[in-house]
């Protein structure tokens, strides 16, 4: 298997999404939903990539797909940082290499859903300079004291979602989130859902219409 799979809807291509899976999942996870987002007719390169995989402690060691190890769950996950910036540089490394293929930093996104979610955090508050916008899909940040928003991305656009009866990430855990951006300065959206651990179509045209008004600038 290859470490991605990548569709584009149009040629040329003038925009990247780079969009992160969850735990246990692979890039095929969200490959459907691409159609769902009714995007305009502008060329687009959804690129989704595999995590490696890794023994994850919370499922009692089992190897599964994982851009890090969770040690524990709880109000705050306790996590591998160091198997974070692992990831997150693989991430940084396939922005870069979208910008060589043409397409400008400004025009790549990243969203990122649950684990895939974190990196994503991770990976769009650091940029510099900035991408062009991050969605964060029923998700969590990680430990934001350490790991702070970069000025430079005072203006990123950021698309948070949640559902309200997620009982694998919390709502409450995604508010924390959503509440350290704007302790930062940053000026997030965010959405809530009547769902659980999931993406609903609502939430999917929603982030359509965000990504669609982004593309359009």
């Amino acid at each position: 298997m290859q470490d991605r799979i990548e569709i584009e809807t149009t040629t040329p291509v003038s925009a990247s999404v780079i969009w992160l899976h969850g735990l246990g999942a692979d890039g095929n996870d969200f490959v459907p939903i691409v159609p769902a987002l009714s995007l305009p007719a502008v060329g687009v390169r959804f690129i989704f990539p595999h995590a490696p995989e890794r023994p994850v402690t919370i499922n009692g060691g089992m190897p599964m797909r994982a851009w890090y190890d969770i040690l524990a769950m709880g109000a705050q996950r306790q996590v591998n940082e160091e198997q974070l910036l692992q990831s997150a540089a693989r991430i940084d490394a396939l922005v870069a290499a979208e910008e060589l293929r043409g397409v400008p930093r400004a025009r790549i996104f990243l969203v990122g859903f649950s684990q895939g979610g974190a990196v994503a955090y991770h990976c769009g508050l650091r940029s510099d300079p900035p991408v062009g916008g991050v969605a964060l899909l029923s998700t969590y940040r990680i430990n934001p004291a350490r790991f702070p928003a970069r000025a430079v991305n005072r203006q990123l656009p950021l698309f948070c979602a949640h559902g309200d009866y997620d009982d694998v990430v919390p709502a409450t855990l995604g508010r924390q989130g959503y509440q350290s951006l704007i302790d930062e300065g940053l000026a997030p959206e965010w959405h809530a859902y009547p769902m659980a651990h999931e993406v609903c179509l609502a939430q999917i045209q929603a982030l359509g219409v965000w990504l669609a008004r982004l593309l359009a600038d």
